[in-house]
């Protein structure tokens, strides 16, 4: 089992930068697939990005690829998400997530930080 804290949200400018971090409990983290997911008030909760355990492989969300960039620090136990040219609708709880198989549903991650806001100003 693993357990995930989140940290890093706030408020920015469209057009700002956050990088986001995702601190791990548990030796066994180098083991498992990591992702990012948010949710805004009232929408269901979207695939951001993927990493795969040994930080090789990564997937993107269409609306974040070219801007957010995942990455990790298995020495560290953490996973960060760096967001770039930030824009309004990017406005949402981010959660990091641990799984044992890769993809990108929140019904195949297990493991649940409880969320951090980023919120965008136009």
């Amino acid at each position: 089992q693993v357990q995930l804290i989140e940290s890093g949200g706030g408020l920015v400018q469209a057009g700002g930068s956050l990088r986001l971090s995702c601190a791990a409990s548990g030796r066994a983290f180098r083991v498992y697939t990591m992702g990012w997911f948010r949710q805004a008030p009232g929408k269901e909760r979207y695939f951001v990005a993927t990493i795969n355990w040994n930080g090789d492989s990564t997937y993107y969300a269409d609306s974040v690829k070219g801007r957010f960039t995942i990455s990790r620090d298995n020495a560290k136990n953490t996973v960060f998400l760096q967001m770039n040219s930030l824009k309004p609708e990017d406005t949402a709880v981010y959660y990091c997530a641990a799984a044992t198989v890769t993809g990108s549903s929140p019904n195949q991650y297990p493991y649940w930080g409880q969320g951090t806001q980023v919120t965008v100003s136009s």
